[in-house]
């Protein structure tokens, strides 16, 4: 079955690349994977308090994931994975893609505001050419009837 890998983060064109990811997967058979990515820098604390915060961030992740995953589920019949990795986002990505031979799409949504589309937009853009598998990006500000036409 080919996934669908999908970035969860705080950013506010991650629902269009959710939604866009789930409505593809309902109509072509597919599943999606969710990769969530804990940056290093935020445990760099005593050990103790760094595994409070690890247990938090997870815990935060889990949270978010549900909401997109019942959506997912009630609307759409796709029952999606949560996979947590900790590190950089663009090698956590790499290597899920690289790791999961079933990935056969990654969406990512672009930003709208004056900052451009965002990080990994543009970094895995320039990469294109020698990825394993296609990007799809989904623009932040589309309508969810058009991305329902869409897909």
């Amino acid at each position: 079955m080919r996934k669908f890998l999908v970035v969860l983060d705080d950013s506010r064109e991650c629902l269009n690349a959710m939604r866009f990811a789930a409505m593809r997967a309902a109509h072509t058979g597919g599943g999606v994977a969710i990769l969530s990515i804990i940056p290093p820098d935020e445990f760099n604390h005593w050990i103790g308090v760094g595994e409070i915060m690890r247990a938090e961030a997870r815990e935060r992740i889990e949270v978010h994931y549900e909401v997109f995953a019942k959506w997912m589920r009630d609307k759409q019949n796709v029952h999606p994975e949560l996979i947590i990795r900790e590190g950089e986002p663009l090698n956590e990505i790499m290597a899920q893609i690289t790791e999961d031979p079933d990935i056969g799409v990654l969406v990512l949504g672009a930003g709208t505001d004056s900052k451009g589309p965002g990080p990994l937009v543009t970094h895995l853009t320039r990469q294109s050419g020698s990825l394993p598998v296609p990007i799809t990006i989904v623009p932040g500000d589309l309508s969810k009837e058009r991305l329902e036409a869409i897909t």
